[in-house]
């Protein structure tokens, strides 16, 4: 790694801490006002703040710290060292001076130790070869590869969640809004009949037809509120967000908007998904957990080099001016692997294996992907030739409500026919609601089946 590579990361790491810190403090911070938010707005705020993207940037973080870890392992390392001995019997050893010149068998006992002893080094260890060193620097690439195709998919997956229930609470809010003016409409038909009522020109069960209506109108107005608190609670949720932020949403919802903006899927590659990217990355991983084992089989080399200083003395005078005598030393160590059990050639053949396996995950994700994009054409088609449906049915509805209003208003129609009105718009408008969720939902999943969310 050289020197721009190295500050360069040091320069990301440093930044995307600060981006941790700074997100994690802004979380503490009191909540500020309402706020108004796109679906793009809602997504990139999930970006910034989602615990699982926040998680999936830290193990990135871990990994790059892992790796400098590992380069390290090919810098020399200097260690010091320091003992102090006292022996208050020293070790003694007989000697047969004959051995030293004497003519006869003569013995005498002799102590090479001192009582007191201090030793003062500083060592230095090069790696110059070493199999597994040169695999763990070969696969760090690799390793970042891999947490940060990580931390795509889990951005890749906070969208989707995000985009479903922001569309969700703005479904639930067109469909409050214009039952709201159905509620509005019969309310005012209401009144009306009323007074007709009151005057003697209509029957009391006219009035209870319309009473019924309203309450059950009101009733549903309720769960759609509730609808629209929860989905709220969820959008939040999945952004990240606090729950007491109050939130107001931008982007309009309706057939146009859901089938404008489809890619060609005509032009597909595997390597669009983050899923295949990750397997493949996760395969080269498995290639150098193989060739490290394959290569644990070579020897090892190390050069040493070592200086320091001694002293013994009969006493403890070290702080005195006496003299040291020095050394250095320097040499290279061997390691060669002879026999091992058998433990390599098992641990080439799990790294192997864990490849294969691998290979047959990248088909069954390649199987599954053609699957998952065959559905999600299929579904999207349908879903959108439903809500085109559904939507030309509430239009229908809604003139035939409109409609039976006049000619109740003008006396030539009955309560029951407005009844039977509203019940059939009230049915067309939730079909169409039901519908409209449905076809972005589809939208979201083609896209991502198709890697383009």
């Amino acid at each position: 790694m050289n020197l721009s590579i190295k500050r360069l990361t040091s320069s990301t790491l440093v930044g995307a801490l600060l981006i941790v810190a700074a997100t994690a403090s802004a979380q503490q911070q009191p909540t500020p006002g309402p706020i108004s938010l796109s679906a793009q707005e809602a997504v990139d705020y999930a970006i910034a703040n989602q615990s699982a993207v926040r998680t999936a940037k830290l193990d990135e973080l871990i990994q790059l710290a892992k790796n400098k870890e590992v380069a390290g392992l090919a810098l020399p390392s200097v260690a010091g060292a320091g003992s102090y001995q006292y022996n208050p019997i020293t070790q003694k050893q007989m000697f047969n001076m004959r051995n030293f010149g004497l003519p006869k068998d003569s013995f005498t006992v002799v102590s090479f130790q001192l009582p007191h002893n201090l030793l003062g080094e500083v060592k230095l260890t090069q790696t110059l070869f070493d199999p597994s060193v040169l695999v763990a620097l070969q696969a760090r690439k690799t390793l970042e590869d891999l947490v940060a195709q990580n931390v795509a998919k889990t951005v890749i997956d906070v969208k989707e969640n995000v985009y479903k229930a922001y569309y969700n609470v703005l479904s639930a809010n067109k469909a409050l809004n214009i039952l709201s003016e159905n509620i509005s409409s019969l309310e005012k038909i209401l009144k009306e009949t009323r007074e007709i009522y009151n005057n003697g020109l209509a029957e009391k069960l006219d009035v209870d037809r319309l009473v019924v209506q309203y309450t059950n109108l009101q009733t549903e107005q309720t769960k759609l509120r509730n609808l629209v608190e929860v989905g709220t609670a969820a959008l939040k949720y999945q952004m990240g967000m606090p729950l007491k932020q109050e939130i107001t949403l931008t982007d309009t919802l309706s057939t146009s908007r859901i089938v404008a903006g489809v890619l060609d899927m005509d032009k597909f590659d595997y390597s669009q998904r983050i899923e295949y990217q990750l397997l493949q990355t996760q395969k080269k991983a498995n290639e150098f957990d193989l060739k490290r084992y394959k290569l644990k089989g070579l020897p090892s080399l190390q050069l040493f080099a070592s200086t320091g200083a001694l002293r013994g003395s009969d006493k403890f005078d070290y702080f005195q001016n006496q003299m040291w005598y020095g050394y250095v030393n320097t040499g290279l160590n061997l390691s060669v692997p002879i026999f091992t059990g058998f433990q390599r050639k098992r641990q080439v053949d799990q790294a192997f294996l864990a490849v294969k396996k691998s290979e047959v995950a990248i088909d069954n994700l390649k199987q599954g992907i053609d699957l998952e994009r065959e559905q999600s054409a299929s579904n999207f088609r349908n879903n959108v030739l439903t809500l085109e449906a559904q939507e030309k049915n509430m239009q229908l509805a809604q003139e035939v409500y409109n409609t039976t209003q006049i000619k109740y208003r003008e006396g030539v129609g009955s309560s029951l026919e407005m009844t039977q009105a509203e019940n059939d718009l009230l049915t067309a408008q939730n079909n169409y609601f039901t519908a409209l969720f449905n076809a972005i939902v589809a939208k979201i999943e083609l896209l991502k089946a198709y890697g383009k969310l």
